[in-house]
């Protein structure tokens, strides 16, 4: 372990996981890195690392985030960590001391950074992705690849996502591009996610609970199986019902039948409210 990562854990109120000191060595060795690991499971700190890393040698670095809002919440994240002399704020519309030692950005102010060949990209160390997986999204995933093939190679990347599923993919087409590139994943989930269905009135588990955990995470309940069966044989019987009706009133009238007939049950919508007040009944809040 190098000595500023030794200097950044003391800083700390916690310990670090061993992902999180394995990603922040690969930093400190100056090679980029690649972070994918759940929500809640504390990467940003090896973006944090990142920042303590350009502070300590007196460099600058970005902290970038594809949402304008994602950009706004950490800028206050840091300024109430390491003070607002040192923590700027550039998202198109608001400038907040832009000649800062630590940027907090969103990607297209980047991009448009390196387009211009701005000086701001002078004695640049360290560029931390947040939300890299919106490299996929239609709309921002063109800034964010062209920011990671246009960032000098001096710059080391730390690319934070919790949710890449082709993390080897991705990493090896980091390391093609931008050079020394290292993968942490971590798969642990240090706060539980559980899923439920809510059927009617009754709130249920999506998975069956077993004592073999890799089983209980991919076996449904069968509760579940049971209520969609005997669901999809009554809405086969209504449809046949709706049609000999439609036919007997069509005849009757001369028309050609009934369109749009009235919603089976299978169709009934559960109201937001109603939902979030059985949440709340049975201690689930919040929740997604």
């Amino acid at each position: 372990m190098g000595a500023l990562l030794a200097e950044f854990r003391t800083e700390l109120p916690f310990e670090l996981d061993p992902f999180q000191i394995s990603a922040c060595e690969s930093l400190e060795s100056g090679r980029s890195v690649l972070v994918a690991a759940p929500t809640g499971s504390g990467k940003t700190v090896v973006g944090e690392f990142a920042l303590h890393m350009a502070l300590a040698r007196g460099n600058r670095a970005f902290y970038t985030t594809p949402i304008k809002a994602l950009s706004n919440q950490k800028y206050r994240d840091l300024v109430s960590r390491y003070g607002p002399a040192k923590i700027g704020l550039l998202t198109g519309d608001t400038v907040i001391n832009g000649d800062a030692p630590i940027v907090v950005m969103t990607t297209e102010v980047v991009r448009n950074m390196l387009y211009d060949g701005s000086n701001a990209i002078v004695g640049l160390s360290h560029v931390v992705m947040d939300e890299v997986h919106y490299l996929a999204d239609r709309e921002r995933g063109a800034v964010l690849e062209e920011v990671i093939l246009h960032l000098p190679d001096s710059v080391s990347i730390a690319a934070l996502s919790a949710t890449v599923s082709n993390a080897e993919e991705f990493g090896a087409w980091l390391a093609e591009v931008r050079g020394d590139t290292d993968i942490v994943v971590e798969e642990r989930r240090p706060v539980p996610l559980h899923q439920h269905v809510l059927v009617g009135r009754r709130l249920l588990d999506l998975f069956a609970e077993s004592e073999d955990s890799e089983q209980s995470s991919s076996r449904v309940n069968p509760e579940l199986i049971k209520y969609w069966s005997e669901q999809s044989r009554w809405d086969r019987g209504s449809r046949g019902n709706y049609r000999d009706r439609g036919r007997a009133r069509g005849a009757s009238r001369g028309g050609s039948g009934s369109r749009g007939a009235s919603r089976n049950r299978g169709g009934q919508r559960v109201r937001r409210a109603d939902m979030l007040e059985r949440l709340k009944r049975a201690n689930l809040l919040p929740a997604l």
